[in-house]
């Protein structure tokens, strides 16, 4: 597997001696900033240092970006698809589609989000002003394989689809391993003793993990579930609002042996966090990224959090 030192993004821009240009979209993807949240952790006593890694910066506002442009760039390498002949599918509850479909346009495929009908509306509106072609199935059919029989069917009807796949491709991790991991630890000096993360598709706390593990063993990796659906932890899936995390199944990229310790959140405790975020720190995040920073709290020593994206709002107001 390929070393990288992570995605270049904006800061090669502005160390650049000549033009601070961009050539596309996708070359913004990564090198997201830490920040240290220290009104939290003096209000709560916390010794720890609490960092976290602010996603919203990427150019969809989300840490899916990274996800999206990776899968894409593999299937080109390997000859999958072809812009203008190639039509992407995939199953998403938002972020994932928000990054597919930006990488998308800019590389000339036309995308069609397969998506629960009951994820808010703004991500529908927000899709299809990105020109994707959104098709609503009703989770009470058959819950998230009623979501994948529909991919299956546009597979059927359609020639040349090729289904993005988050939850066993590879290349999913393989964003975080390549790029996110050596972000982290090249900001942190290599000081992080915990990582924590929560898993919807398992790419983003496996990847970093993976690679945070190789340069420090002795670094311990939480991955954090929704309380009411705590399937990693051997619950039964159920209902629950953080949006984002909690697909109700464990994913088959989630690699499940190196994760130490596993730390449920619930919902109130989520959204009770996202509000001191912004409040507190002045950081707009989601419910996702208050599950992480939650879960931060009852971890020690030194403690990374991932704020993954902030598309998640709505039931925070």
């Amino acid at each position: 597997m390929e070393m990288q030192e992570g995605r270049k993004g904006i800061p090669s821009l502005l160390s650049s001696q000549g033009e601070c240009i961009a050539s596309n979209i996708t070359q913004l993807i990564g090198w997201t900033p830490l920040i240290e949240l220290k009104n939290i952790a003096k209000k709560d006593g916390i010794a720890a240092r609490l960092v976290g890694k602010i996603e919203p910066y990427q150019p969809l506002s989300s840490v899916k970006d990274r996800s999206a442009l990776r899968l894409i760039e593999d299937a080109e390498e390997r000859g999958l698809i072809l812009p203008g002949i190639t039509t992407l599918a995939g199953v998403t509850s938002g972020n994932l589609g928000i990054g597919v479909a930006f990488v998308a346009a800019q590389k000339g495929y036309k995308f069609i989000a397969v998506m629960p009908a009951k994820l808010s509306i703004d991500k529908q509106i927000l899709l299809r002003y990105l020109g994707v072609e959104v098709i609503l199935v009703d989770p009470a059919l058959n819950g998230f394989q009623g979501l994948l029989d529909r991919v299956e069917e546009l597979k059927k009807d359609m020639e040349n689809v090729f289904f993005i796949d988050q939850f066993t491709n590879p290349a999913n991790p393989d964003a975080h391993f390549r790029w996110t991991g050596p972000e982290i630890w090249k900001d942190t000096a290599g000081k992080v003793d915990i990582f924590v993360a929560a898993s919807d598709s398992g790419g983003t706390v496996t990847g970093v993990g993976r690679y945070l593990k190789m340069k420090n063993p002795s670094m311990k990796l939480i991955c954090v579930e929704p309380a009411e659906s705590a399937v990693i932890s051997g619950g039964e899936p159920a209902f629950h609002n953080i949006q984002g995390i909690g697909p109700g199944f464990i994913p088959e990229i989630l690699d499940r042996p190196q994760i130490d310790e596993i730390v449920t959140v619930t919902t109130q405790e989520a959204m009770d966090m996202a509000r001191r975020l912004a409040r507190e720190e002045g950081l707009l995040v989601g419910i996702s990224s208050g599950a992480n920073a939650a879960a931060c709290l009852k971890a020690s020593s030194f403690s990374f959090s991932f704020f993954p994206g902030k598309f998640y709002y709505d039931d925070l107001l």
